[in-house]
């Protein structure tokens, strides 16, 4: 086999032959894979081959060892671990070699793979010399190129650990040494520098011990605001990106730096001519305000409940106000005529910057836009009247609402009048402000007043261009959600009017039309959808026809698309068939919520639907998922009325249960077996052991998404209300089950598998509840006598874990108050007896109202079960 001539091949422009190329590498690694990684790693190393060769045998060796899936990662990693020594050392030496390679592109490649096989074998304690052998290669001032790879190489592996920081702690005075050395200004190779910064960004996470010591901080920041003045603008860019990271890192060490130099250096550097560079120093300011309004949350909390907060705010957002205002605005005018959607830009940039600044300053930004606003809202200039009105829908998700309602109402009118602007730049981001306020502050609304030019404009709207439209159905579902949701009894809600009933026809008729104008292109067709939705959702008596009438309109549509499905050709017809399928859902969904029991005369002819769409959506799990989510709905609306339905769904249901590599499908299954219990009561007896067995067998498997699992043990919670003392033949298994999950303890430094834990503990104790529930105040409770010492364990260890949440402490207050109203005449009286519960259960402190009420009748129960 040429090595040479297969990889060349492997970058052919013929399809064919890169195909085939790729396969007989593929086979050769299969087949031997220690003589692939040699051949691999000669090519890399051989100064004679040509250079995309040599990048091509880098790459490969890379992906080898590097995946995105974490099982494939992991197999990849076992796979180099056990190979023998001499071959990983002669692979190891071949890779650290090419670092010095006189060609760039293969001393980077070089470096790629070198990070690659660190990042497998550091955290095994193997290869534990490899930073101390780069950092001997930094320190070469002879050969610039080793020096740019080595810099790469060790800013890889930083950014490869980062998850585990302890890995590299040990080499950081080394690491930050020698990358510090080389970003300083009198580095005379501008390759090092960038080099050198870059890896400096992916080495910050580690250097927390540096900057806690002033003198090296102080070093930091000075090669780092130098570097931001470099003559090479990738070296600026590099340096603000270190800013930006360095201020979400180590803001509370920031106020020295931020007097005597980074206010100056951010300020010109919005105003910088390269754009890369001014969107890097915008990016600062946008992380200062986030940073600066999560300590104002933080801070509010605490003196809530009289603490003191742990960090506290600098407000150098506040202070730099008048500063940064003027670029902020200036910036908002560099829009681009022909401006691509997704294409980010030091408009947009300072469009974003506005939102985090008038969320971290709050009123004050009013004052110190406000001028700007009313000079430009009429310009003729284009660029001017955008700007004016950017600016104004990006400030008011900050300020108090009393402070904007009177600035709304006064531009309401202007803003209206807009939406017929002659530019569409203009129209589109009057659309945009229309759709905040409509979702932030809809008291500003006045329904006699605003009300009906708004909806005529935001109609008008849909006829306009795609992201007009989309930005209209925006507005219009806001409009609907905000409106609809009003504090207070539901049924009252229900039956009065809504201010926007008069329109309801009107409007839901223009979405439609939408939907069937709009192609697969566009975003704005599932807008209009979303829209269509919310009209429905919060439909009030009087327009209840609207939704019946969008019922019967969409369930055409789907039998259309349905009978449609032959002649679907290609991945394009498929996606687009299956995202208007997804948009049917999502309302028929709507509708049945709405209608409730009155859905009954469409019930027949949606579930035949959804059967159909169930067997047509063959492998696409997400369009199942949809389906799925409508029959859970039918079921809660028509209760028992839904059993007819059961026979012909069933054996739909039980693949999606036994998907166990689909984690989202699998989570929606088991919840329709919740729904469903729940529709038919003790009807559900018939099935429950079918339901009983398929997912006890989840529980076993090996594949299967440990959150789902969770999942499962709440569901036979749900099980056991519905069918009460009927449960008794599933009850010792399932008692054994939770009793042996309840019993897991996390390692406490493992965040991930400690939150898990907190999530499995509540879908016991949902499970808990719900078979205490179902055999309470029957003949059967007493077989419940034997398993209340392990409830009331895990109840004990929920409450004795300082992280516990206040849904985990309502969920066990409840079930300890269940036990008691179970057996009230003393048959558990020595265990609620128990002094750790007593203490418990006169517990204080902060706890949501709801908490507070179900501890009190936890307390009452108990007090009578002891008496």
């Amino acid at each position: 086999m040429n090595a040479t001539e297969l990889l060349a091949n492997t970058l052919s422009a013929d399809a064919h032959t890169r195909e085939d190329a790729t396969q007989k590498l593929e086979s050769a690694s299969r087949e031997n894979y220690p003589a692939y990684m040699l051949m691999l790693s000669s090519e890399l190393v051989n100064e004679s081959s040509p250079v995309h060769v040599r990048n091509a045998a880098g790459l490969a060796l890379k992906n080898t060892l590097s995946a995105r899936e974490i099982a494939r990662q992991a197999e990849y990693a076992n796979r180099w671990l056990a190979l023998d020594e001499n071959t990983k050392n002669k692979v190891k030496q071949d890779a650290l070699m090419a670092l010095a390679s006189p060609n760039g592109k293969v001393g980077t490649v070089a470096a790629q793979f070198v990070s690659a096989i660190a990042s497998v074998e550091l955290p095994q304690g193997q290869w534990m010399d490899v930073v101390g052998i780069l950092l001997g290669f930094v320190s070469d001032p002879s050969n610039v190129n080793l020096r740019v790879a080595t810099l790469q190489a060790i800013g890889f592996i930083c950014e490869s650990l980062q998850s585990k920081p302890e890995i590299l702690s040990l080499r950081s005075n080394e690491i930050l040494t020698a990358v510090i050395h080389g970003a300083r200004k009198e580095e005379p190779s501008q390759d090092v520098q960038l080099a050198a910064i870059q890896a400096l960004l992916n080495s910050l996470e580690f250097v927390r011990d540096n900057f806690e010591r002033e003198g090296e901080r102080n070093y930091i920041m000075q090669v780092v605001c130098e570097a931001t003045q470099n003559p090479n603008s990738t070296v600026q860019v590099g340096a603000f990106e270190c800013l930006v990271k360095i201020m979400s890192l180590y803001y509370d060490k920031m106020g020295y730096y931020m007097e005597r130099a980074l206010f100056g250096l951010t300020v010109m550097g919005m105003k910088h001519s390269e754009e890369n560079i001014a969107l890097q120093a915008i990016e600062f300011w946008s992380t200062v305000c986030e940073l600066e309004t999560e300590l104002a949350w933080e801070a509010s909390e605490a003196n809530e409940y009289g603490e003191v907060p742990e960090n506290e705010s600098k407000f150098f957002a506040k202070v730099a106000l008048p500063e940064i205002v003027p670029v902020l605005l200036d910036l908002l005018t560099h829009q681009d005529e022909d401006d691509d959607e997704d294409e980010w830009n030091v408009a947009k940039a300072a469009a974003t910057c506005f939102g985090y600044l008038s969320t971290a300053v709050q009123d004050t930004i009013v004052p110190a836009v406000i001028p700007f606003i009313e000079a430009n809202i009429r310009a003729t200039d284009w660029h001017l009247r955008e700007a004016a009105v950017m600016v104004f829908g990006s400030i008011l998700d900050g300020p108090d609402p009393a402070v904007l309602n009177p600035l709304v109402q006064q531009a309401l009118p202007i803003l209206i009048d807009m939406m017929g602007d002659q530019n569409t730049h203009v129209k589109d981001t009057v659309a945009w402000t229309l759709g905040r306020i409509c979702d932030l502050l809809i008291s500003s609304i006045r329904p006699d007043v605003h009300l009906h030019p708004l909806v005529s404009a935001l109609v008008n709207g849909l006829q306009d261009n795609a992201r007009i439209i989309a930005n209209c159905c925006w507005a219009l579902m806001n409009l609907a959600d905000q409106l609809g949701f009003i504090e207070g009894d539901e049924t009252d809600t229900f039956t009065n009017p809504s201010p926007l009933s008069p329109y309801y026809d009107g409007v839901v008729q223009a979405l439609l039309r939408v939907t069937e104008t709009a192609t697969n292109e566009g975003i704005q067709r599932t807008a209009a959808y979303e829209a269509i939705t919310s009209f429905v959702t919060h439909a009030t008596s009087d327009t209840i026809p609207v939704v019946q009438n969008t019922a019967v309109t969409i369930l055409m549509r789907m039998e259309q698309l349905l009978a449609m499905q032959n002649q679907i050709v290609g991945v394009d017809d498929r996606n687009n068939w299956s995202d208007l399928m997804t948009n049917f859902c999502g309302v028929i969904t709507a509708v049945i919520r709405k209608l409730n029991d009155g859905v009954q005369p469409l019930a027949d002819r949606i579930m035949t639907l959804i059967l159909q769409l169930i067997n047509a959506a063959g492998k696409t799990s997400t369009l199942v998922e949809d389906a799925f989510l409508v029959v859970g709905a039918l079921s809660a609306a028509l209760e028992q009325g839904f059993a007819p339905y059961i026979p012909a769904f069933l054996p739909h249901l039980y693949p999606a249960l036994k998907a166990h590599e689909d984690t989202q499908l699998c989570t929606v299954a088991v919840g329709i077996i919740g729904d469903i219990s729940r529709a038919l009561g003790d009807q559900t007896a018939q099935y429950c052991s079918a339901f009983m067995s398929v997912l006890f067998e989840n529980l076993q498997s090996d594949v299967l998404n440990r959150n789902v699992k969770i999942s499962i043990l709440s569901c036979f919670g749900d099980l056991a209300i519905a069918i009460g003392p009927a449960f008794e033949p599933y009850l010792q298994t399932t008692m054994e089950v939770l009793r042996q999950a309840g019993a897991v303890q996390p390692n406490p430094l493992d965040i991930d598998l400690v939150e898990y834990v907190g999530l499995l503990r509540e879908g016991i104790l949902e499970a808990y509840t719900g078979i205490v529930a179902g055999f309470k105040n029957t003949p059967k409770a007493e077989l419940l006598l034997p398993h209340v010492p392990s409830i009331l364990e895990l109840v004990q260890r929920c409450l004795g874990d300082s992280e516990r949440t206040e849904s985990t402490i309502k969920l066990t207050i409840g079930l300890v108050g269940d036990l008691a109203d179970t057996f009230p005449n003393g048959q558990i009286k020595q265990f609620l007896l128990a002094e750790w519960l007593a203490n418990e259960l006169r517990m204080k402190g902060r706890m949501a109202p709801e908490t507070k009420k179900t501890l009190r009748w936890a307390r009452e129960m108990v007090k009578r079960a002891t008496a």
